[in-house]
């Protein structure tokens, strides 16, 4: 049996018509479609567990501009086949990733968020050319494609085109935001000027988002991925029949991370079922909602390994995706007394922390209990249990691999620090 892993894709489409190895997770459409009535639905998970490739194969799945029938074939979706008659290819489909609009100020970051919409109207360079596109909008989106959209043309842009695709398709349109906060989040990080750029930036992206979410009569529904829980006033402000889905939720727990049943299947076909008990010390006790999950990036990453070198290692391959600030971040507070609580992590042990819903960017260093949900939200830390979810929940370390990471920050930075009366 041919065999391909394909690291780091995240085109669904490229991965089906390269014969590689996709675990899958296509049974989410149609519970998320048949099972619920959300107009706007957020999903916030770690980096690396299979956001964007989720989005890509929506968009693969919806869009009137494709043909995927071959590609979803023999898929969980493919058979609810009266749903597939209903939904798929059937929808025009806005598809929008964020997670390259960072900078080191407002300036050059708002340049970027102009690139990736040049970007997107270059994607639908037909759209300007067909009679029912309104002449007003015409004009807004060729200084899209441009970069030379004013500040009002980039806030209403993802409605501006929106409105475009359904004067052409006759249809409203499905609306896929891939990496919603990441240009929120990096402003934040940036941010050394009484808060000037993170409040610059917050209110282009709550410009973008509210018009291209709230009363928006053009929006079928819209699908958002980030990786912060964050208050819903801080952004979706008035958009209606807005659910958010976080690592807390049981609902859709188990679609954002490989399940022990899909990793044993995965290494069946590798030929590598001998590597299931190492496999899963590393990469496995992710908790969300209450299904336990492996992370997908490096359980692939090890399997490439291992179809490569047989006595491959398992090595630490997510902390390269993410630095480790945040973590260094905390334990440098002085005014927190929290290293008992990171020496019970270290040790195997639970610790309590109180996890809200109500943070916003600019607040989540002001309290303990603001860095323990950055912590738990970002993948550091993971839920000890698949109970109910509660204010309060019970934290641990997931798995080996960020046990080391730990190590490596986390008490390397105390055993170098002379004052230990934190």
């Amino acid at each position: 049996m041919d065999f391909k892993v394909g690291v780091g894709k995240s085109d669904f489409a490229d991965l089906r018509n390269s014969g590689n190895y996709y675990v899958d997770k296509t049974e989410i459409i149609y519970e998320l479609v048949y099972d619920t009535d959300n107009k706007v639905t957020l999903f916030t998970r770690p980096r690396r567990f299979g956001k964007t490739l989720m989005m890509s194969m929506m968009e693969n799945f919806f869009s009137i501009r494709k043909d995927s029938a071959e590609i979803f074939e023999g898929l969980k979706i493919a058979a609810h086949k009266e749903f597939c008659s209903e939904w798929m290819n059937q929808y025009p489909v806005l598809f929008v990733s964020f997670k390259d609009v960072e900078a080191e100020n407002f300036n050059d970051a708002f340049d970027m968020l102009k690139v990736r919409l040049a970007d997107i109207c270059k994607e639908y360079s037909d759209l300007p050319a067909h009679g029912a596109v309104d002449a007003d909008d015409r004009e807004i989106f060729l200084r899209l494609k441009a970069q030379n959209g004013t500040y009002a043309d980039v806030k209403n842009s993802l409605k501006t085109i929106m409105r475009m695709m359904q004067a052409v398709y006759g249809k409203q349109v499905i609306l896929l935001l891939d990496e919603y906060d990441v240009p929120i989040a990096k402003a934040n990080e940036k941010d050394t000027a009484a808060n000037e750029f993170y409040s610059a930036m917050l209110d282009v992206i709550r410009g973008v988002m509210g018009t291209a979410l709230k009363d928006n009569e053009y929006l079928k529904f819209a699908v958002i991925t980030g990786c912060l829980h964050i208050a819903k006033e801080s952004i979706f402000t008035g958009t209606n029949n807005f659910v958010s889905y976080s690592v807390l939720d049981e609902d859709f727990s188990e679609y954002f991370g490989f399940l022990d049943c899909e990793v044993a299947e995965l290494l069946s076909a590798a030929g590598r079922s001998d590597k299931a008990d190492v496999i899963k010390e590393w990469y496995d006790g992710y908790i969300f909602g209450n299904s336990s999950l492996y992370c997908p990036w490096d359980v692939m990453n090890y399997v490439s390994a291992l179809r490569k070198r047989r006595n491959a290692k398992p090595k630490n391959y997510w902390k390269f995706t993410s630095h480790n600030g945040i973590l260094l971040t905390f334990v440098k507070r002085r005014d927190f007394k929290v290293k008992s609580k990171f020496e019970t992590l270290m040790n195997g042990g639970t610790i309590v922390q109180t996890i809200s819903d109500k943070l916003t960017y600019d607040t989540l260093h002001c309290s303990e209990d603001n860095l323990w949900n950055v912590i738990l939200m970002t993948g550091y830390l993971t839920k000890a249990d698949t109970g109910e979810e509660e204010e309060t929940v019970s934290l641990k370390i997931p798995n080996q691999e960020i046990a080391s990471i730990f190590e490596d920050t986390v008490v390397t930075f105390f055993e170098n620090t002379i004052d230990n009366s934190m």
